[in-house]
């Protein structure tokens, strides 16, 4: 299943999770103290190899060690000016962690992963509490703008206490950067996408997926089965040993709970406190196949709560009074757009993409139906500038898109059998229309990945010993990660895990500057480690006002996270 488009407009726009087949999941490895930090640990319990389990534990040692030997607590990472590219201010420092290719093999080839850090302010006298680390999603995101979130408003008491940490992940960005294809060869626009695809269609996609997976086997070579969640988890754990920490303080989003939660289930000992927003369901019989149809199910909840927002604002865009009437001017752009690129650059295919982004997050609600019906009033302009393809963002593009399936891919079995892929998503298509197909297509690399003996997906919960108290965020209505997900990690993470529900809405990414309530409880969390229950709600935050085509735009944000995908 896939969890994409960033609520400030990043190119990981293209990102989805995915999901599986089922399989036998392997019982978990016997457990030994890991000796990473002061306090004993636990190997992997997923069936991963005692070889890469103790691997881990060597480095996250030695970097512990190295971490207590320096003045400021931090040896393993030399934190300066960070690189131009970064474009990141002075108050922000980078560094680059050493961490194995393959965790076997922990004295073999080691990558570099970038992480940037913001240090705690102290202001009015707060006592620092250690670094919280967070994770934005993906998998293909990076995290290496969080510290700017010092800057944000309501962020002053977290700022305060905690050095912000983020990183890029393995794959990501600068950290040994996966491709799979010359990004100079990725489609430019226009790109047409039937409604209805025809067999014809569907072979040609799976031509292409297979050439995709051909081409990330021919760039990434022997890398290419190390990018797994698995290897995610136990690149954290060296991080937090780098950092002198002890515990681990973390917030995730999307896919990031999902890592938060494997790494939670193999290094329980070594977690402080956790915030999850927007949860991945971790159960390994939908990792990630099962998820995937679940996520298509979620898009078209929240295409109709669009339509229905747009309907009741017929008085601004004129677009109709009811969503089929809204649907209806839809489906008339798309017909145009196919005859006819809007600015030459905006097919079919990017008309969903950018329409899709309205299922993520309502706050672009406003620019979306001011687009549409612009477009069918003979302003075809404003759309143009909405989804046309961004060339200068074309490798960050790619290289995001690698990593998302290379992990999902290596994460778990996938059907191999393209049969399986086209009844299921035929029979969801018929209720699921918007977002079915291109999501399905988009995993399709998967049913003929080039690794051997994928993993089995990590039985979440399967710690012997109960978690620390942790934070579970979600809004009720989430698309992308839909709230099925968040009831199953609580029920996983065990009875001290508190679930905070946004109510009637549906916006990917709920905690930071959207809802002034969850926001309560997870700086509450964070700062004390008290958290509100079992489970609590929150009213939703207000739906966007409608803009007027005159307006030109929708208006100052809210200060958010950095993207959620």
């Amino acid at each position: 299943m896939r969890t994409r488009t960033a609520r400030h407009g990043s190119v990981v726009a293209a990102l989805f999770l995915a999901l599986f087949a089922p399989t036998a999941v392997a019982a978990p490895v016997p457990r030994t103290p890991d000796g990473a930090g002061a306090g004993a640990g636990a190997s992997d319990a997923s069936g991963a190899s005692d070889a890469e389990s103790a691997g881990a534990a060597l480095v996250a040692r030695r970097a512990a060690l190295a971490a207590a030997a320096s003045p400021d607590g931090a040896a393993g990472l030399d934190f300066r000016t960070c690189p131009a590219v970064e474009d990141l201010p002075a108050n922000v420092r980078c560094a680059t962690l050493r961490v194995p290719l393959d965790y076997a093999r922990p004295d073999g080839p080691q990558i570099s992963l970038t992480v940037s850090r913001a240090a705690a302010t102290g202001a009015r006298g707060a006592a620092r509490q250690g670094a919280l680390v967070q994770n934005p999603g993906g998998p293909g995101a990076s995290g290496m703008s969080f510290p700017l979130v010092a800057g944000f408003p309501g962020w002053e008491r977290i700022a305060a206490a905690y050095d912000l940490v983020g990183y890029a992940p393995r794959g990501v960005g600068r950290s040994a950067p996966l491709s799979c294809r010359d990004p100079a060869a990725r489609p430019k626009g226009p790109t047409q996408e039937p409604a209805r695809p025809s067999p014809a269609y569907k072979m040609q996609r799976l031509t292409q997926a297979r050439e995709y997976a051909r081409g990330c086997a021919r760039r990434a070579g022997a890398a290419l089965p190390h990018y797994t969640t698995l290897n995610n988890a136990r690149d954290l754990h060296v991080l937090r040993a780098a950092l002198g920490e002890e515990k681990l303080t973390f917030m995730g989003a999307s896919y990031g709970t999902y890592l938060a939660a494997v790494y939670a289930t193999l290094y329980p000992r070594h977690v402080r406190r956790m915030v999850l927003d927007s949860a991945v369901d971790p159960d390994p019989r939908r990792v990630w196949y099962r998820n995937n149809l679940d996520q298509s199910r979620g898009f078209e909840a929240r295409w109709h709560d669009f339509r229905a927002w747009v309907a009741r604002h017929h008085a601004t865009y004129g677009l109709g009074t009811t969503p089929a009437a809204v649907q209806a001017g839809y489906e008339r752009v798309r017909d145009a757009v196919a005859r006819t690129p809007a600015g030459g650059t905006v097919g079919t295919g990017e008309l969903r993409a950018a329409l899709l982004q309205a299922t993520y997050y309502d706050d672009v609600w406003p620019d979306r139906a001011a687009a549409l019906a612009a477009f069918l009033r003979g302003d075809p302009s404003v759309l143009a500038a909405q989804a046309a393809p961004d060339p200068a963002a074309a490798a960050e593009a790619e290289n995001a898109t690698a990593v998302y399936t290379a992990v999902l891919c290596n994460d778990a079995p996938w059907p191999a059998d393209w049969q399986t892929w086209d009844r299921d998503n035929t029979e969801l298509a018929r209720t699921a229309p918007f977002e079915t197909w291109a999501n399905a297509f988009l995993n399709l690399p998967c049913a003929s990945w080039p690794v051997r003996g994928r993993q089995a997906p990590v039985p979440v919960g399967s710690q012997p010993e109960p978690l620390p108290r942790t934070l579970v965020v979600a809004a009720e209505r989430d698309g992308a990660t839909p709230y099925p997900g968040a009831l199953e990690l609580q029920r996983r993470l065990g009875t001290r895990a508190s679930l905070v529900t946004e109510t009637g809405a549906g916006s990917h990414g709920v905690a930071g500057g959207r809802n002034g309530c969850v926001d309560r409880h997870v700086e509450r969390y964070l700062l004390t480690g008290a958290t509100p229950g079992w489970r609590v709600r929150c009213a939703p935050h207000p739906e966007p006002a409608p803009v007027s085509l005159d307006d030109g735009a929708a208006g100052a944000r809210r200060a958010l996270l950095p993207p959620v995908v």
